[in-house]
């Protein structure tokens, strides 16, 4: 059973004007962290909102409008670092970072997108609510090995322009044209898009 040290919370509660993106709160009973907040005004000064949220538990990904008289209980979210160690028939085991016999798993569902740039032995920060681990982030930022790369066309690479590669994860990511194969790139893993490249392949 993984360890995770808590704190007793006291229950804060929201209104609609505080809920940004990345905010974790409780609804119906189950946490979720916001995806997507949008202000709508109607009539007179009345506004309400319309976000998407994603279910912690399930990964499930809603979306929902609030009024100005919604309120919402913060859930108190505990953040620890966990180290990633493999998957196995669509279970994805972690320990933690100084003892990995104390492990835990998560669901494709859970995890949704970020399983594409997961591998293995890497540092990453685990979700806990109410001493269950829900869900991980990612490294904003993280090198990848590129696997495969089709061969940029001469002439091309002088004028820029990008192409489709493959890091060793199997994501597929838009890259410049004069990335190879076995080349190191760094990638934005909340937007999946190319940073730069690290290492040249040999």
């Amino acid at each position: 059973m993984l360890h995770v040290t808590c704190c007793v919370l006291c229950e804060i509660m929201l209104s609609i004007n505080d809920l940004r993106v990345g905010t974790h709160i409780v609804y119906e009973g189950a946490p979720y962290e916001i995806l997507e907040v949008q202000h709508l005004h109607i009539g007179r000064g009345s506004s309400s909102i319309q976000t998407k949220l994603k279910n912690l538990k399930t990964g499930q990904i809603l979306a929902r409008n609030f009024k100005p008289a919604d309120m919402f209980e913060k859930a108190g979210i505990e953040k620890q670092k966990v180290k990633y160690m493999y998957r196995h028939r669509g279970e994805y085991w972690f320990s933690e970072e100084q003892n990995p016999k104390n492990r835990f798993v998560l669901s494709e569902e859970q995890l949704g997108d970020t399983i594409r740039f997961l591998k293995p032995n890497t540092t990453v920060e685990a979700l806990n609510f109410k001493e269950n681990m829900l869900n991980i982030n990612l490294p904003i930022k993280m090198d990848f090995k590129v696997v495969e790369a089709p061969p940029a066309i001469r002439g091309n690479t002088a004028q820029g322009g990008n192409k489709t590669v493959t890091i060793e994860t199997g994501a597929q990511i838009i890259a410049p044209l004069f990335i190879n194969e076995g080349d190191t790139i760094r990638v934005n893993t909340q937007t999946g898009m190319y940073v730069e490249r690290t290492e040249k392949g040999h």
